[in-house]
């Protein structure tokens, strides 16, 4: 990295990615742009002493922990940055990787088989509250309840893909 336009290569390749990442767990443009503008910065700063073997996993960790560094200092709650998350790839279900896709599915099995045909619906096919309502033969309530209870229940399953983040934000395509 000791190479300029190396260094400019990876920032032009990374930047946008990282922004999206960042953007995804703080909800805040300029917070986000700066993150990733500090670890940039840091990077170059570093350059003579860092050893990098994949140059990814190195940038988004490293935005990830300067989010989480953010929060710390600023003494927010990091269970927000983990909701932040989940509710990404909940909302973000069909557009993931294949590979974790079956940790997902896994997740997703566990749901009674009710809740689970609501949320499909709801998620993959795009219907409205009202659609899956007339649909199902069943109140609006009913689906609603079904779609909350659902997306709870995700997010509990969901735990534990945490460390999942980087990998799946950066197979994105923004």
């Amino acid at each position: 990295m000791n190479n300029p336009e190396i260094f400019e290569k990876t920032y032009n390749e990374y930047w946008k990615k990282l922004n999206a990442f960042s953007y995804t767990m703080t909800q805040d443009k300029d917070l986000a742009q700066n993150i990733v503008q500090d670890v940039f910065v840091d990077l170059w700063e570093r350059k003579e002493e860092l050893n990098i073997n994949a140059i990814e996993p190195f940038l988004f960790r490293a935005v990830k922990n300067q989010v989480f560094k953010h929060y710390q200092n600023n003494r927010f709650d990091k269970t927000i940055l983990e909701e932040k998350f989940e509710d990404y790839i909940i909302d973000n279900f069909s557009t993931i990787d294949p590979e974790v896709m079956d940790l997902l599915y896994a997740a997703l099995d566990k749901l009674p088989e009710k809740r689970k045909e609501v949320l499909l619906m709801y998620k993959f096919q795009d219907m409205t509250i009202d659609q899956i309502a007339e649909e199902l033969g069943i109140s609006k309530q009913t689906v609603k309840n079904q779609i909350s209870s659902a997306v709870k229940q995700l997010r509990e399953g969901l735990k534990d893909l945490a460390w999942l983040a980087p990998f799946i934000i950066f197979n994105q395509k923004f």
